[in-house]
């Protein structure tokens, strides 16, 4: 009775011990089966989403750049507030010119008998100014 107790004892050891040395055995195998499953189910998808992102990367590069050139150019313009009072000063005497040009071609075509000094040219003296 004894001997066949300690077959018993001696057989569930070994089966126990089987049983370890096949999960030990086989554990990397399922887990890298299992590896090698999830990256073929999930690559194309990290691929796309790769993708997406350069594209993303390169809008962005463009309205980056071109935010940047509007900014100089808004910058280049504020700049330039100093020639444009400058032009506004030459409009301005140029409509005074045009002005004083119309009003001394219309007093020489109303008066034919004589005509009106020019408002550039000197007032005539008066005689009795002479001294």
């Amino acid at each position: 009775m004894e001997d066949q107790e300690m077959q018993l004892k001696v057989k569930r050891v070994t089966d126990k011990f089987t049983e370890s040395m096949y999960v030990l055995a086989n554990e990397p195998s399922v887990a890298l089966y299992r590896l090698q499953e999830h990256v073929r189910r999930s690559l194309p998808e990290l691929v796309q989403h790769k993708t997406d992102m350069q594209s993303w990367e390169e809008q962005s590069q463009g309205a980056i750049y071109t935010v940047e050139y509007a900014c100089s150019a808004v910058k280049s313009m504020a700049n330039s507030s100093f020639y444009f009072k400058s032009i506004e000063g030459l409009l301005h005497q140029a409509i005074t010119l045009k002005d004083h040009i119309s009003t001394a071609q219309g007093r020489s075509c109303r008066s034919d008998v004589t005509p009106s000094p020019s408002p550039l040219a000197s007032p005539p003296k008066s005689p009795s100014s002479s001294s």
